[in-house]
């Protein structure tokens, strides 16, 4: 368990649980692996195992936008998530999980309707909301969440 004043945070690159101050927070840390930075202002593309392990081992929220290739509101929102991403990190974690290729997590899930943000605290999902949504819409619904 880590103390109180630090965070497990799995590295957007190679997905190692990293373990980070407050301090080194607010100062861009660095995978203790890989040496990439922990946040990028961008969202980050995962697949099955990729998703569980963030959502499972990342002690700050995940934001997940799920999506496919073939949705125009998917398409419309997908640069209204990167700016929110720019906004929300390092307080979030924002991902983005294709119903296409992860077939199964979305059934699992029941996501029914694309795009649906969904928000993960501890390893469960605490709140959803479907529909294409504005930066600044993204940014105030996922804080009122957490």
């Amino acid at each position: 368990m880590s103390a109180p004043d630090t965070q497990h945070i799995v590295c957007p690159h190679c997905h190692t649980t990293n373990r980070v101050s407050a301090a080194q927070r607010a100062q861009a840390p660095d995978c203790g692996k890989c040496h990439q930075p922990l946040f990028t202002g961008q969202p980050v593309a995962l697949d099955e195992a990729g998703f569980a392990k963030h959502v499972s081992r990342s002690e700050v929220p995940v934001l997940v936008d799920f999506w496919a290739p073939w949705c125009g509101p998917c398409r419309m929102m997908a640069p209204q998530f990167e700016a929110a991403a720019r906004e929300l990190e390092p307080h979030f974690r924002l991902v983005k999980v294709n119903t296409e290729e992860a077939q199964q997590l979305a059934a699992q899930l029941q996501i029914r309707s694309i795009p649906t943000l969904a928000l993960f605290k501890g390893g469960r999902e605490v709140a959803r909301q479907p529909g294409a949504m504005g930066a600044a819409d993204i940014v105030r619904w996922a804080c009122s969440q957490a």
